[in-house]
């Protein structure tokens, strides 16, 4: 029992590191967060985080279901990331209008540009329903038939919810690998406009050369606003006649600024973490996932950049598609760099020995965690993963032609009725707009040859003997007859699935095999990831229940958390970081434009950085234009665009990245290394005035 009590205490000295790291929900914030809060510098009660009519958490925004924005005034204008809102600024560009390269400014609500599918949605309130799912069974059915029992409760308090205000839905979503289960109430707004970006060589300046670095200078940022009903205040579906948004809180602007030390509070929707993870999941993501998305993605994207150079037309159809791909390409890369260097394997594998130990010394045998069966089943899957993940990565989202072919061999896409197979078809619409063909099929060529290089023979699709026997193995060749030749590029026209001559069309036969394919290698898959996934979880719940003292976080989920800091830099191998960029360092950066074109900008941004007076945007402490900022909050993705808060609330900034060197802090924090890279609410307004001339929304916004 003495050891055990020394282990124990051990555990509970750690105490302060744990809390000052992680992504904490807030309806249950722990005591001991809340306090290193304020002692870090947060002046506000405790509720005015989340429970009171004015809480902070009232003020942020999922937006469009993989970013974060936060409402800045009360006539419901959102800030967001620039990189947020890409593809609503690319939709709107043509090459006579270019938003993505020009920038854009409504100077009237009626000039604010409405955008199809794009959303945001408010946090109403957060519960623990854990306890009624148990009481339902949840732990003696399948995870199949566990996902239909969370999603009929889902169902059933949303039905409760609507009673109330019916543009509220519910969303259940498990914490602590499946430990826990809380229930999120929601309201979406589905009329969300575009208002205000800068051009794109702001918005993304430093491009793929300085994505994950530090230092930088991005102004990533870009702004909209929620509609609504006129009567109600309500969500509405688009319409001429909705009316700006008046929402009950909304971030204040703060133009004081910030010092080295000062507290930093990001409010938002982070993605996905697995620091629960164990060290064979960390291997398996390091060498059959990342490794891989790294070497497929460089070949498309080498490709892309190429034809992108080439044309504007191109370039405004693919800049989106681009930036998503070379994000976690680069992401993926920097992730194993930091699980090498840091040896995250070896940690992990060492922190597991003291999880055995302490099951001998308790006898704790809850649920069975077994190290052992663990390695044995990730060692069963890892070629299974390996191969999955060079098909999603292939076939997956890189062409039109492959994405027509299997959409038209899903059952979801065929439309017509069930009980005459005759009349069933797929219907595909002229969408030449998104995409461009000489890319399309170069792309195809490159990943087709490249995939059959990296696989078994038993995991190629079986169209892969019709390229060899009837083209003789020449990939560009089979994709360009399938271009000239299969029904799946003839926009508009009804194609009957069973007809003859369609299913032996070489293109609805590639994407059969191909779908064929990946249904039977996911059920090979699903045969042992439930078996992990069971295996993690009571790895988790032992974490738990061993360091029960400690608070704990959940990891990531796209649900709304809170992560606090400080701001501040970090040394790297003897050298200092700093902890803010200026406007000189911008200038010198855009006078190399010659030798590093993601430094390239017009004349007229070099000149507005370059300027003897900054006004009101210049830093009063350090007599700097201060353009972005390092501090010590705990963000991954999703977190783009998530509000920067000082010690009062108020909105100092955006967080737009991490950097390079913590690229693994989504399975490992490290608190000496990890930093959140935020863009200065005073740059962003900085060229919101003197760019983009916006007096009415810096007066909407009470800075002029």
């Amino acid at each position: 029992m003495k050891k055990i009590a020394l282990f124990l205490m051990g555990l509970v000295a750690l105490l302060p590191a744990k809390a000052d790291e992680g992504m904490w929900t807030m309806y249950n914030l722990p005591k001991a967060v809340y306090e290193q809060m304020k002692a870090y510098g947060f002046s506000l009660p405790q509720e005015s985080i989340y429970g009171a009519d004015n809480a902070i958490s009232r003020s942020v925004v999922l937006f469009g279901g993989f970013c974060t924005g936060v409402c800045v005034s009360p006539d419901g204008l959102v800030f967001t990331n620039h990189h947020c809102g890409f593809e609503a600024i690319r939709s709107h560009s043509t090459v006579e209008h270019d938003y993505m390269r020009d920038g854009f400014y409504a100077k009237s609500f009626k000039e604010e540009l409405p955008n199809e599918n794009l959303y945001v949605s408010f946090m109403v309130k957060q519960d623990d329903v854990t306890d009624r799912l148990l009481a339902l069974g949840l732990r003696k059915l399948s995870y199949e038939k566990q996902g239909e029992l969370i999603d009929s409760l889902a169902a059933v308090l949303t039905e409760e919810a609507k009673k109330q205000d019916n543009s509220l839905h519910v969303e259940i979503d498990a914490f602590y690998e499946g430990n826990k289960y809380y229930a999120t109430t929601y309201q979406l707004f589905p009329d969300v406009r575009l208002v205000f970006t800068v051009p794109k060589s702001m918005g993304k300046f430093g491009g793929e050369t300085d994505n994950w670095m530090w230092p930088r200078q991005t102004c990533d940022y870009s702004v909209f606003r929620i509609y609504a009903d006129p009567k109600t205040n309500k969500p509405a579906e688009y319409s001429e006649n909705n009316v700006p948004y008046h929402p009950t809180v909304w971030a204040s602007v703060s133009m004081n600024g910030y010092q080295d030390g000062d507290y930093a509070m990001t409010v938002g929707f982070p993605g996905t973490t697995r620091r629960y993870l164990s060290s064979y999941g960390i291997r398996e993501m390091r060498d059959a996932g990342n490794a891989t998305r790294v070497q497929v993605r460089t070949i498309k994207q080498d490709i892309m950049q190429r034809h992108m150079r080439a044309s504007q037309a191109v370039r405004i159809k693919y800049d989106a598609k681009y930036a998503q791909s070379s994000n976690y390409w680069k992401n993926s890369m920097g992730m194993n760099k930091c699980i090498d260097s840091i040896g995250i394997i070896k940690q992990k594998r060492d922190f597991e020995n003291q999880i055995r130990r302490w099951q001998r010394f308790t006898k704790y045998l809850d649920g069975q965690l077994d190290f052992d069966k663990m390695e044995s089943l990730y060692n069963q899957r890892f070629d299974l993963m390996k191969v999955f993940n060079y098909w999603f990565e292939t076939f997956r989202g890189n062409s039109e032609l492959f994405t027509r072919a299997m959409n038209a061999n899903n059952e979801k896409f065929i439309k017509g009725p069930k009980n005459k197979p005759a009349k069933q078809y797929v219907e595909f619409q002229d969408n030449s707009a998104e995409w461009d063909e000489a890319l399309d099929k170069e792309v195809m060529a490159a990943l087709l040859k490249n995939y059959r290089a990296h696989v078994n023979k038993e995991s190629v699709p079986s169209f892969y003997k019709t390229i060899d026997e009837r083209f003789g193995g020449d990939y560009a060749a089979y994709i360009d007859y399938l271009y000239k030749n299969s029904v799946l590029m003839q926009n508009g026209k009804k194609l009957y699935v069973n007809k003859k001559n369609v299913k032996n069309d070489l293109g609805v036969q590639m994407g059969k095999d191909l779908m064929d394919f990946v249904s039977a290698h996911r059920q090979r898959l699903s045969a042992i990831a439930e078996d992990i996934a069971e295996q993690e979880r009571l790895l988790c719940a032992a974490i738990l229940r061993m360091e029960q003292e400690l608070p704990h976080y959940s990891d990531a989920n796209m649900t709304m958390r809170l992560s606090y800091g400080q701001i501040g830099g970090y040394t790297m191998n003897g050298e200092p970081s700093g902890y803010y960029t200026d406007a000189q360092s911008i200038v010198n950066k855009m006078n190399t434009a010659d030798k590093v074109i993601d430094y390239a900008a017009e004349p007229i941004m070099k000149e507005l950085m370059s300027a003897n007076d900054y006004g009101k945007y210049l830093d009063k402490t350090t007599g700097k234009m201060q353009l972005c900022f390092l501090t010590s909050n705990d963000i991954t993705g999703g977190n783009s665009g998530s509000p920067i808060f000082n010690g009062k609330g108020e909105l100092i900034g955006l967080a737009f990245d991490g950097n390079w060197d913590s690229l693994s802090s989504d399975i490992f924090f490290d608190s000496k290394l990890a930093r959140c890279i935020g863009v200065d609410i005073r740059y962003m307004l900085y060229l919101m005035d003197k760019w983009g001339h916006a007096d009415r929304l810096l007066e909407e916004l009470g800075v002029k």
